[in-house]
């Protein structure tokens, strides 16, 4: 064999395993754009969400502002434009469903692949853990003054990140409370390209109108709706040194109203919609009504 047909075969071979590896690497790319998209738009909500409830909370107390900083009005617009951008960002990308709630009732009754359904959800999740991560480096100052000391963490600030419910309000009432918000959620079906402008005035609905007792235990009320939402800024609160009731408070008020309810109205939603307007094929019913 001559030194240049040697030199040409190791030359294809580096080539051949160049470009496999493109296509390996290109391959992966194509598989996580879609969960990163929706960690993104979870990421998002969260930052407007969990911020603006800080800002409205921490300023209230002197020392931390001259003045308090919004209102409960502006805890509503602070959720309505992070879901719209999240849903802006992701969606063209993943199918923006930046909820695991709407995830499942998706590939319950639209035909949404079950085999995406685990990495969206852990996907979701983490976004709303990171979101609440950005939110907390930002004003962990802040909340050292409102709870009086460096490193004291109480529910009195838990509420900026996971939902609590209101002190007079019953367990069935909360649990009904968030089965009614995400049905109202997932009931909307926007024209393609006003989707983000139609899920910020139906948050921004349900916030003004619906939010105000499932919503914190601080003064604030930002309700779940969204199990990523909710369990990811939870667990956060927890990594960072809030007592463990952030999870125990009221017989696990985390797993049955900020996960379950949601679910379960997402999956009523969906059902009464497909089985009563909704004319398109993808929905399992189409083939049998």
């Amino acid at each position: 064999m001559s030194q240049a047909s040697h030199m040409s075969r190791t030359h294809l071979k580096e080539s051949s395993n160049v470009s496999s590896s493109q296509n390996t690497l290109h391959r992966y790319r194509e598989m996580l754009r879609e969960p990163f998209a929706e960690f993104l738009g979870v990421a998002i909500l969260i930052i407007f969400g969990a911020g603006v409830n800080c800002q409205v909370l921490l300023s209230s107390v002197s020392g931390v502002s001259s003045s308090p900083k919004g209102d409960y009005l502006a805890v509503s617009f602070g959720w309505a434009v992070g879901l719209c951008l999240g849903v802006w960002v992701s969606s063209g990308i993943s199918p923006a469903h930046i909820n695991p709630a709407v995830t499942l009732a998706m590939a319950t009754w639209r035909g949404f692949p079950w085999k995406k359904v685990p990495g969206f959800i852990f996907a979701q999740t983490l976004g709303g853990f990171i979101g609440a991560a950005i939110v907390y480096a930002n004003y962990f100052h802040a909340i050292d003054i409102f709870e009086g000391g460096s490193g004291i963490r109480t529910l009195k600030t838990a509420g900026v990140f996971g939902a609590f419910a209101i002190d007079y309000l019953t367990n069935v009432s909360a649990f009904f409370s968030e089965v009614l918000g995400t049905a109202i959620l997932k009931s909307t079906a926007p024209p393609p390209g006003l989707f983000p402008l139609v899920i910020f005035l139906v948050i921004l609905g349900i916030s003004s109108s619906l939010g105000m007792q499932t919503g914190t235990y601080s003064p604030l009320a930002s309700f779940s709706l969204n199990p990523a939402r909710d369990f990811g800024p939870r667990l956060l609160s927890l990594a960072v040194g809030y007592p463990s009731t952030v999870f125990s408070f009221r017989h696990q008020y985390w797993l049955w109203t900020g996960i379950m309810a949601p679910v379960i109205g997402a999956q009523l939603a969906v059902a009464l919609y497909d089985t009563f307007l909704y004319k398109e094929d993808d929905s399992i019913l189409s083939s049998k009504l």
